[in-house]
């Protein structure tokens, strides 16, 4: 971890200015054959970001290396479960069909982080019901290419428009075998990454703001604090995040990290340039984004917890 602790503290608090997407994806393709662990990556992909919009591009891409080390890391990923009825898996209707002319995925995801920029799809798809009547899921890696599949650019959002968000549908796409990832889609993929993206983004607004404090002459003690809570959550972007355990310290870190950044951050943006003081008034509500899902997977956490303590 030295490595990214000496380049947070001594690259250039200058950042290259990021134009669009296909910018920001160039710089964070350069990082990652240095910072080869995900978490580094979402650090250094942070502090050299211009906005928190990408630096948040470059914690959910890192995230995507994490759990998914398997797939090629010079392309673009972005993961598809969002339907009309939500991300629960009983809401998933995107279907995984063995047809005479083979495997076949039709449907629609209505919302994908990255989608108009992404070359290969995680689409996490359902084979049908289980005898108890669960949606039983499967992840699927699709090319953007591929015949039948159609992506259309959702409006900016009122924060970190940088990003961009799709629509996806998929009409009877081919799907070879080997596309389809082993497990279960939701235990072993899209259940845990809420907590890997969790992660990853937390670095790399960290990363981000450790470069903005830099740059504006943010007090030593404000900076290394910053500088540990980054240390404090790489070590949790390590942990199995399907344990109970986890979820329940990382409810700690991000609740630490949060006070940290509106607290004792919150009266030194006035030592910081204009057009990064207007970004963050806009960008900041994504300290809160996801905040009731975050506060439900605490709470069965804890629950968890204290039934196997009773259960010793």
């Amino acid at each position: 971890m030295n490595d990214v602790l000496h380049f947070l503290l001594t690259e250039s608090a200058e950042p290259t200015v990021l134009d669009s997407v296909d910018d920001w994806w160039r710089r964070h393709l350069e990082l990652s054959s240095r910072f080869t662990a995900p978490a580094d990556l979402a650090l250094a992909g942070g502090f050299v970001a211009d906005r928190l919009g990408f630096a948040f591009a470059s914690g959910y891409h890192a995230a995507h290396r994490c759990l998914f080390p398997e797939l090629p890391a010079d392309r673009p990923i972005a993961l598809c479960a969002t339907e009309p009825g939500g991300a629960h898996p009983n809401a998933i209707e995107t279907r995984l069909t063995e047809t005479g002319a083979g495997l076949r995925l039709s449907g629609t995801k209505t919302f994908v982080t990255l989608g108009t920029r992404a070359e290969l799809l995680l689409v996490v798809a359902s084979e049908g019901q289980g005898a108890q009547g669960r949606n039983r899921l499967r992840m699927v890696v699709v090319d953007a290419k591929r015949p039948g599949v159609r992506l259309s650019a959702l409006p900016e959002l009122p924060f970190i428009p940088e990003v961009p968000h799709a629509e996806l549908s998929l009409e009877d796409v081919a799907v070879a075998p080997e596309d389809v990832l082993p497990g279960d889609g939701y235990a072993r993929y899209l259940k845990p990454f809420r907590t890997v993206e969790d992660c990853h983004v937390q670095l790399a607004m960290l990363g981000w703001l450790l470069q903005v404090g830099r740059r504006g002459g943010w007090p030593d003690d404000v900076r290394e604090e910053l500088l540990a809570l980054a240390v404090m959550m790489r070590g949790l972007a390590q942990l199995d995040p399907a344990a109970a355990s986890t979820h329940v310290a990382l409810g700690g870190g991000l609740a630490l990290t949060k006070r940290a950044v509106l607290e004792r951050c919150e009266p030194l943006w006035a030592a910081t340039d204009a057009v990064t003081q207007a970004r963050w008034t806009r960008d900041r509500v994504l300290l809160g984004v996801a905040g009731k899902v975050r506060a439900k997977r605490l709470v069965a956490a804890r629950q968890r917890l204290q039934e196997e303590g009773q259960g010793a």
